[in-house]
C-alpha cells in the first residue's frame, strides 16, 4: 500500500484520524435524522464504530462531532424529543447506553449542544476514547483542511478549544466543553479534567480522562446501571474569520457568551463581608501573627507571623483600608499607622520603592525584584494620591521616574526577575519562555494615574507605548490574572483619553487572555466539595490553584473598567465581566479557614509561610480545583484587604432608609426620587440576573418595601427574615425601590 501523503503543516495523524477519514469517504446508511441551524446543516449518521453529527455548510466543508464511540456492534434508533431538544437518540450495545441530545439555535450565532450520557452494562472501566472532533474538507477528508489553534485549555481552566478553518473557509469556531456534567464521573473513576480539551490539528476537541494503567484502575470503575454524563458539548459558530487578534479575541468574547448563557448556573449566597471588614481590622491591630515593628513603625506581614514586611503588602492593605474608611465616612486610624513607614521602604539614591526594609534578612536577596512588584504598590500610592492624599502624591511622583527607566530599558517586555539596581535579569523567562507579559497593562494604568495628577503627557505616551508593545501576543497576554485585568482597564481607559478604536478593541485582548484563564466550571472533586470554583482565575497562566489576591485585585480592575466603558463595549464582554464578579463575591468567602472544614485545611504550609489559624480573619492563598488541600501556600494577610473591596463595593448606604442595599453587580447610579423611593441602576448583562438584598441596620426594624422594574413589573422577595430581605432583580436596567 502506498504512503499517505501528508500536508506539510501536519505533524502526524493518529489512527482514529485515518479510520474516521476512511468511514467518511467509504459512506453508510442514511441519516438517521437532520435538521438545520441557519446556514448550517447537521446529519446524525452511523460511520464506521462511531455515531456522529456531520455539520456543513454549503461549499464551506464542514465538522465531524463524535457522539459516541463504541467497541462492539450497536444499535441506533431516533427518539422522541422533548421540550428544548431538537434530537434525541439512544444507542445500545453490549457496553451498556448512551442517550445523546441534541439542542441548537440559530438565532444571533448559530451554536449546538450535545449532551452524551452513558448507562454501563456492567461495572466499566473506561479506556482510552479519542477526541471527538474534526475539520473536514467538501469531500469528508479532515487532512485536506486548514486552520489555526488560537486557544486550547490550560490546565483545569475553561474547558474550550477556539479555532478557525480556514481551508476550506468554513469559519471561526468555539468549542465549550462544560466540565460540571461530569463531576459525577470524575468522582467515579477518580479523574481529573486537566488539560482534556484542545488537541493538534485535526483532531481536537474533548479528550475523556481515564484511568491510568499505572493507578490501579480496577479501583475506579464506572458503576453499572448508572447513568453519567461522558460529554455536554457546546458548539458557536462564526462563518467569517477575523482580520487580526482584536476582532479574534471580540469574537471569542461574543462566542463565549453564548456558550455561558446555555450553562446551568450554580447559585450565590449573600456574603456579610461588612461583618468580615470588621473581624478583619480587629485582628490586624489585636493579632500579634499580623504585624511586626521596625525602625518605630508597624508594619504587616506577609502571612502568620512570617515573611518580611514588603512594599506590595503594605501598599495593598493601605489602599483597601482607605476606602474602608471612606465608606464608614471617617479614615480608620490603621491606615495613618501603617502609612507611617512607607518611607523607609524609598531608595533615595535609586529614587524608587524597594520591595523589602534596608534590614531585611541575609536569606533575602534585597536587589531582586518581580517586575510587577515594582509597579503594584505605585498603582495603590496613585488611588490614593487621587483621593486627595499629598503625601501618597509625593512619594508617587518621586517613584514614577524610576519605574519609567525600567520599562524602556527593558523595551516594554519585562523579564519575571530581576536586579534593581542594574536590571540584570536573574529569571528571564518561566519554563514555557515566557516573561511577564502582562506588566505593560499594569504599568500603563499607572502612567495613566500620573497622567491623571499631572496632565504631563509624557506619561499617557508612555502608557500608549507599553499597551502596543503587547499588541500580538493574543492568548498568551496573560501572566498573572489581575495584571490582566489591570491591562484592560489601562486599555478601556485609553481609548476614552485618545478616542482611537485600537484600544477599545485591545482591551478585548486582554480580557479574552483572561476569561480563557478562568475556571468556568463547578468542581466537586474531592475536597473541593466543600467550597466554589465556579468563574475562578487561576493566578497565574500555568497556576494549579486559584488566589485571594489576583481574586479581589482583578474585581477592583474591573470596576474600573466598567466605570469608563459605555455603549459601545461589547455587551458579551460587560456580561462576562459582571458575572465574573457576581460569583467573586460569593466564591471569595470559601478563602477564610473558619469558612472551611478543619479537614479541608492543609496541614503543612510552604517553608517561611508561617501557619493557618481559624481563628484569625485572614483568607487562605490557594484553593485547588483538583481537591487538593486548602491553604498549602499559607495564609496570607497581605490578601486580606479583600474584605474592604467587596463591603465598600457591594454594600450601599441609604439616606433615612432603616437598611442597606447589597448588591452582587455595580451599582452604576442610586438616586432618591423622594423621602422613601430611590431609583438603582445595574449595569450587568442583559439577560442575566442580579441579587439585590436590604440589610437591616443595627437598632432598626425592616418596614415594608416593595420592588419594581422601571416597567412596572413587580418583584416578590425570594426570601425574608428579620435582617434581611432578598430579591432578583434584572442585572441590567433601572430599578424601583420604595418603603414605609
Amino acid at each position: 500500500m502506498a504512503a499517505l501523503v501528508l500536508d506539510s503543516q501536519v505533524p502526524g495523524v493518529s489512527p482514529y484520524v485515518l479510520t474516521m477519514r476512511q468511514a467518511f469517504r467509504k459512506g453508510g446508511p442514511k441519516p438517521i435524522t437532520a435538521f438545520t441551524i441557519g446556514a448550517l446543516s447537521v446529519e446524525l449518521l452511523v460511520r464506521g464504530d462511531s455515531l456522529w453529527a456531520h455539520i456543513r455548510r454549503e461549499n464551506a466543508g464542514g465538522l465531524a462531532l463524535r457522539a459516541a464511540h463504541l467497541t462492539s456492534d450497536f444499535t441506533c434508533e431516533k427518539e422522541d424529543a422533548k421540550e428544548g431538544e431538537t434530537a434525541r437518540l439512544r444507542v445500545t450495545s453490549v457496553l451498556g447506553e448512551h442517550r445523546i441530545v441534541f439542542r441548537t439555535s440559530g438565532d444571533a450565532l448559530e451554536h449546538l449542544r450535545m449532551t452524551v450520557d452513558f448507562t454501563p452494562a456492567a461495572p466499566m472501566l473506561m479506556p482510552f476514547l479519542p477526541r471527538d472532533l474534526y475539520p473536514l474538507d467538501g469531500r469528508g477528508d479532515p487532512l485536506a483542511t486548514s486552520g489555526c489553534i488560537e486557544a486550547g485549555q490550560r490546565g483545569l481552566n475553561v474547558g474550550i478549544v477556539y479555532f478557525r478553518v480556514e481551508e476550506p473557509a468554513f469559519g471561526n469556531i468555539l468549542y465549550f466543553q462544560n466540565l460540571t456534567a461530569m463531576n459525577d464521573y470524575f468522582r467515579a473513576t477518580g479523574t481529573i479534567p486537566d488539560g482534556v480539551v484542545g488537541g493538534t490539528w485535526p483532531e481536537l476537541g474533548y479528550l475523556l480522562p481515564t484511568a491510568s494503567q499505572k493507578e490501579a484502575p480496577e479501583k475506579a470503575p464506572m458503576p453499572a446501571g448508572v447513568p453519567m454524563t461522558l460529554s455536554d458539548a457546546i458548539l458557536v459558530f462564526r462563518h467569517d474569520a477575523p482580520p487580526h487578534e482584536r476582532e479574534s479575541a471580540r469574537q471569542f468574547l461574543q462566542m463565549l457568551g453564548v456558550a455561558y448563557k446555555m450553562l446551568d448556573l450554580p447559585p450565590t449566597d449573600y456574603r456579610d463581608w461588612i461583618g468580615r471588614a470588621e473581624r478583619t481590622l480587629h485582628d490586624l491591630d489585636h493579632a500579634p501573627a499580623a504585624t511586626i515593628r521596625h525602625y518605630g513603625h508597624r508594619y504587616v506581614h506577609p502571612y502568620t507571623a512570617s515573611e518580611y514586611p514588603d512594599v506590595m503588602v503594605q501598599m495593598s492593605l493601605i489602599s483597601a483600608i482607605h476606602d474602608w474608611g471612606r465608606w464608614c465616612g471617617k479614615p480608620h486610624p490603621l491606615e495613618a499607622e501603617f502609612k507611617a513607614g512607607l518611607g523607609k521602604f524609598y531608595d533615595p539614591k535609586l529614587k524608587t520603592l524597594r520591595r523589602y526594609l534596608p534590614n531585611v534578612g541575609d536569606d533575602k536577596d534585597a536587589d531582586a525584584v518581580d517586575s510587577w512588584y515594582l509597579y503594584h504598590p505605585l498603582l495603590n500610592l496613585g488611588h490614593l494620591a487621587l483621593d486627595g492624599d499629598e503625601e501618597a502624591r509625593a512619594l508617587f511622583l518621586k517613584s514614577i521616574d524610576y519605574g519609567i527607566k525600567a520599562a524602556r530599558h527593558f523595551n516594554y517586555k519585562w523579564p519575571i526577575q530581576y536586579k534593581i539596581t542594574d536590571f540584570s535579569v536573574i529569571t528571564d523567562t518561566a519554563a514555557d519562555g515566557r516573561g511577564q507579559t502582562d506588566v505593560g497593562g499594569v504599568y500603563a494604568w499607572v502612567m495613566l494615574q500620573a497622567f491623571e495628577l499631572t496632565g504631563d503627557k509624557r506619561f499617557l505616551d508612555e502608557a500608549r507605548a507599553a499597551i502596543d508593545a503587547a499588541i500580538g501576543l493574543r492568548f498568551n497576554i496573560n501572566y498573572q490574572a489581575n495584571l490582566t485585568a489591570w491591562g484592560a482597564a489601562a486599555c478601556m481607559r485609553l481609548w476614552r483619553i485618545t478616542g482611537r478604536q485600537v484600544y477599545l478593541e485591545q482591551s478585548y485582548v486582554y480580557l479574552g487572555s483572561f476569561f480563557h484563564n478562568c475556571e468556568i466550571w463547578e468542581s466537586q472533586i474531592g475536597l473541593a466539595e466543600h467550597y466554589r470554583t465556579f468563574l475562578g482565575v487561576t493566578c497565574l497562566h500555568d497556576a494549579a490553584y486559584m488566589a485571594i489576591y489576583e481574586c479581589f485585585d482583578s474585581y477592583a480592575a474591573f470596576e474600573c473598567y466598567l466605570d469608563d466603558s459605555g455603549p459601545d463595549l461589547e455587551p458579551a464582554a460587560r456580561m462576562l465581566i459582571a458575572e465574573f464578579c457576581r460569583y467573586t463575591l460569593d466564591r471569595a468567602w470559601y478563602y477564610y479557614p473558619d469558612a472551611l472544614p478543619p479537614e479541608v485545611l492543609s496541614p503543612k504550609q510552604r517553608e517561611g509561610n508561617g501557619y493557618i489559624d481559624r481563628t484569625l480573619c485572614f483568607p487562605l492563598e490557594d484553593l485547588y480545583p483538583n481537591g487538593q488541600p486548602a491553604g498549602q501556600v499559607g495564609q496570607e494577610i497581605y490578601g486580606a484587604g479583600a474584605a474592604f473591596i467587596f463591603a465598600t463595593r457591594a454594600f450601599h448606604p441609604v439616606e433615612g432608609a432603616p437598611f442597606r442595599i447589597y448588591c452582587d453587580h455595580f451599582v452604576r447610579t442610586m438616586e432618591h426620587m423622594g423621602d422613601r423611593a430611590l431609583t438603582l441602576l445595574v449595569d450587568g448583562g442583559e439577560t442575566c440576573t442580579a441579587s439585590l438584598s436590604l440589610v437591616r441596620l443595627k437598632r432598626r426594624k425592616l418596614t415594608s418595601t416593595r420592588v419594581a422594574t422601571t416597567g412596572g413589573d413587580m418583584l416578590r422577595p425570594k426570601a425574608a427574615t428579620a435582617d434581611r430581605i432578598d430579591y432578583h432583580i434584572p442585572a441590567n436596567g433601572r430599578i424601583i425601590l420604595t418603603w414605609e
